[in-house]
């Protein structure tokens, strides 16, 4: 008999396309690193080119594309999510060390970020978010998981393999 295995953690490029998937534009990301994570996703922006950023109070919004490349006057949440909603071109933000409580004016622009994007898209990642912070935001966010569903093993009845 074979124990059982833990999830895998998925692969840059695959929680990648499966943000970009998702069917709204708020993501809540779960996962355990997010230094580490933030680090695949620099190396998956510079590779394709497109546009991811990292937001952190410290230094603000950063694109990963471009080495030091931040967004001037960014450092505060709010300024950042402006920045977002008012960004007509593709992108991925990873927001990351939220400031609790949220102000009612970020609430609210998390919530207008949340809806489906029309014409581009946008999605705004809350990487490793307090739960108190994620449970606001059920109805409209979308969750995910930076580890992949374990796979069934196929096994034999009857004649047939099933899985």
């Amino acid at each position: 008999m074979t124990p059982l295995m833990a999830p895998a953690p998925l692969a840059g490029s695959d929680l990648y396309e499966r943000i970009l998937t998702a069917p709204g534009g708020l993501v809540v990301l779960e996962h355990g690193d997010s230094a580490a994570l933030v680090e695949q996703f620099r190396a998956l922006a510079r590779h394709n080119g497109q546009s991811v950023y990292a937001w952190n109070p410290e230094g603000g919004m950063e694109n990963l594309r471009e080495a030091h490349a931040r967004v001037p006057g960014s450092q505060r949440l709010s300024n950042a999510l402006r920045y977002i909603q008012q960004s007509i071109h593709f992108g991925v933000y990873l927001l990351a060390q939220f400031p609790l409580p949220l102000t009612a004016s970020d609430s609210t622009l998390l919530r207008q970020l949340a809806r489906a994007p029309a014409g581009h898209v946008r999605r705004v990642v809350l990487l490793d978010a307090a739960p108190s912070l994620v449970a606001s935001f059920d109805d409209v966010a979308v969750r995910l998981s930076s580890t992949a569903p374990m796979a069934q093993r196929p096994r034999l009845r009857d004649g047939r393999w099933l899985l």
